[in-house]
């Protein structure tokens, strides 16, 4: 396949809708010397060694011939096997690898016979496998003590047509590996390691961040870390990059970065990245140049915030938390994570709704629940509730004063005519705690396809004081009580 050229010189569009378009003007030189500095330390801290770079070259030809052995042996239609992504390029970290290797098949192979070959495949060359799920089904396993994923998919001619999500890998593999120098590879790195200490790296479901054939694209694009810093800090969301040979891809924009696919300009390399996540590298690109420091390239664990712990932090805020758990489905991480964030939001806007303030909210997953935390200003609504009736003059007004003039109507106060016209009445709420408003209104509520059970008895709603210590229930507590930049948590 002829190899599409690379522009470096992208378009600035004008901003549309109140959208900004940003893109640089031209490939940036590094003036920083105290972070040129400290990233040459970093590097060789973060970089493979050679006798693992041999290693890893090494078990890349293997696996592909291991695989090519198995497929002859059981006369497999396997069209090509690769080893691509991080492990192919040399962009993987010392202490981060995982092997991606790619069974390609003929494009006119039913897919229940692409999953059964490509299984096949892996188990024939891989120890202690286990399949997974994303997108489609692979197997994990082990060779040479590495770990290796082996995913199937389809020998396709015209990136524009995938048949499946990862068809696209090998004209990825062949666009980075003739345009990324041994200085780009280092700037790759280098990237990367940032992009983990923000907590911004990985595009699954669960992070919503920075894939790595993003981050490099992105390199590629600047020419160093410190070019898409540069650039970063000064981008507003949403951010939009083409380049100069292209009109503006047919993407949505409502997205947070949209950057098109070199090898597919129709289809938009960014679209699992959240706008939280990107606002926090645009924060991040700024305050790392204006202090390097090697804090940027550290990946430290946040701890868990435990429940005695966060119920203190809750009784000196002087507010309250609730926690709703619901049983959770058997679904893979990329199919869970976006109905768990749907669940999160549709809580949070129904006690909105209910005449509460919402400050926040989070969630989080264990093997058998998932766990939805609230904080609201206060966990109970007042008992009075203005009903706003009709103006004066329509008919509707004989309908409302006989139902609020009713004997048993549960007026404190009116009907009365409000400053604006319409009629009003004060009537008393039977139903003032948080808890109970939720829970009764979990029947009418859509939480997501999977996770909004047939039985509402299943779903618990109860004050944080109730709940048990869990990890899951920390996790969410940690994300709702403790929302430091992370780098101002790790001083």
């Amino acid at each position: 396949m002829a190899l599409p050229p690379l522009h470096l010189e992208p378009k600035v569009h004008p901003p549309r809708g109140g959208r900004a378009a940003v893109a640089p003007t031209h490939r940036p030189v590094s003036v920083n010397v105290e972070a040129d500095r400290l990233e040459t330390e970093v590097s060789r801290r973060i970089s493979p060694s050679s006798e693992m770079e041999a290693r890893v070259a090494r078990v890349r030809t293997e696996l592909v011939d291991r695989v090519r052995t198995a497929a002859d042996t059981r006369s497999s239609p396997l069209v090509r096997a690769l080893v691509a992504g991080s492990a192919a390029r040399g962009t993987y970290l010392s202490d981060r690898l995982d092997i991606d290797l790619f069974l390609l098949f003929p494009p006119d192979l039913p897919k229940d016979r692409l999953r059964e070959e490509g299984l096949a495949l892996g188990r024939a060359v891989l120890t202690q496998t286990e399949t997974r799920y994303a997108e489609h089904p692979y197997l994990r396993g082990q060779f040479e003590g590495f770990s290796v994923d082996a995913v199937p998919g389809f020998a396709i001619t015209d990136p524009s047509h995938p048949l499946s999500p990862v068809d696209r890998t090998p004209f990825h593999q062949e666009y980075l590996v003739a345009r990324e120098t041994p200085e780009l590879v280092a700037q790759v790195r280098l990237a990367k390691q940032f992009f983990r200490s923000l907590g911004v790296y990985g595009s699954e479901s669960r992070t919503e961040g920075f894939s790595g054939y993003l981050v490099e694209l992105l390199v590629l694009r600047f020419g160093s870390l410190q070019g898409l810093l540069g650039a970063a800090r000064a981008w507003r969301l949403p951010v939009r990059i083409e380049t100069a040979d292209r009109d503006p891809p047919r993407l949505p924009a409502d997205v947070a970065l949209i950057l098109a696919d070199p090898v597919d300009p129709h289809r938009n390399v960014a679209t699992a990245l959240s706008q939280r996540n990107l606002a926090l590298l645009v924060l991040g690109a700024g305050a790392y140049l204006d202090h390097p420091t090697e804090r940027w390239f550290e990946v430290r664990p946040v701890p868990p915030l435990a429940r005695e712990e966060a119920i203190a932090l809750v009784r000196e805020r002087g507010t309250h938390v609730l926690v709703v758990s619901l049983p959770r489905p058997d679904l893979v991480d990329d199919t869970l994570y976006p109905q768990v964030r749907k669940a999160e939001r549709a809580l949070a806007e129904e006690v909105g709704r209910s005449g509460f303030e919402v400050i926040g909210s989070s969630s989080s997953v264990e093997p058998e629940r998932v766990v939805v935390a609230l904080e609201v200003g206060h966990a109970h609504r007042p008992a009075v509730r203005v009903q706003p009736g009709p103006p004066a003059g329509l008919d509707r007004v004989g309908q409302f004063l006989e139902k609020w003039t009713a004997p048993d109507a549960p007026v404190l106060q009116g009907p009365y005519v409000r400053p604006d016209g319409s009629l009003g009445v004060d009537t008393r709420r039977s139903d003032r705690e948080v808890e109970t408003v939720l829970r009764s209104a979990l029947p009418r509520l859509s939480l997501g396809r999977d996770l909004t059970p047939p039985d509402p008895e299943r779903v618990t709603v109860r004050a944080l004081t109730a709940e048990s210590d869990t990890p899951a229930l920390s996790d969410a507590l940690r994300e709702l009580l403790d929302r430091r930049l992370p780098w101002l948590r790790s001083k």
